[in-house]
């Protein structure tokens, strides 16, 4: 499948790739083994995803800063963060930290 990312983001994609961050990536787990938006919800549920609290967008300082690190969890960091970032609006979440269903007229 062809990468049809720009130019740039392919070359800070490789970063993922290098000691420093599999150094930092796995210092978050530790330091951090939830996902802190289950966390947040009252919930304990592992995280395996290292995400970035600010999209850094190509920025090395803030790829590389741990305290721009934040864990969650497969389904947090692929719908709910992803939605953040491309600016859609915010859905209200339940208690399990789900969005709440919408209700219609």
């Amino acid at each position: 499948m062809p990468d049809n990312r720009s130019a740039a983001a392919q070359q800070y994609r490789r970063w993922y790739w290098t000691a420093r961050w599999r150094e930092l990536r796995k210092a978050q787990l530790e330091r951090e083994p939830w996902c802190h938006l289950c966390h947040a919800a009252g919930r304990h549920t592992h995280a395996s995803i290292v995400d970035h609290r600010q999209p850094h967008r190509g920025n090395p300082d803030l790829f590389f800063d741990p305290s721009n690190l934040a864990s969650l969890c497969p389904p947090h960091h692929d719908a709910t963060k992803q939605r953040l970032e491309a600016g859609r609006r915010q859905v209200a979440l339940g208690a399990d930290g789900w969005p709440a269903a919408e209700r219609g007229g």
